[in-house]
């Protein structure tokens, strides 16, 4: 199972960071909640960027890139394995540094990775 810290987390169930927690949980994985937004997710709480998680395997993104720069600091001291950028998230310049710092960005949708076993 992979520790997946979600980026964007959302407790708004039409959200697809809200979807794609409650299924991670659905098929095992263990998550953290990453956002803006007070609440919770999937039993769990979101938390304000900034906390330090070990053992992150993934981070799967729900935020645009014009605000992503605010947390390139945050993803690459994570030191996750890779980070997938759901639809709308492309970011050439922060997957550039993803792979200078030995980290594989994918480009994908957490959501079909999960429905088709391919996470």
């Amino acid at each position: 199972m992979k520790n997946t810290l979600i980026i964007g987390a959302s407790p708004n169930p039409m959200r697809y960071s809200y979807k794609a927690a409650h299924m991670l949980k659905a098929k095992g994985h263990s998550i953290v909640n990453v956002g803006i937004k007070k609440g919770e997710v999937a039993g769990v709480s979101i938390e304000e960027p900034g906390i330090l998680h070990e053992g992150i395997d993934t981070i799967t993104l729900y935020i645009g890139e014009d605000i992503q720069h605010q947390y390139y600091d945050y993803i690459l001291q994570t030191k996750p394995k890779r980070v997938i950028f759901n639809p709308g998230t492309e970011n050439k310049e922060l997957e550039s540094l993803l792979k200078e710092n030995d980290i594989e960005p994918v480009e994908a949708c957490t959501l079909v990775l999960l429905s088709t076993g391919q996470y």
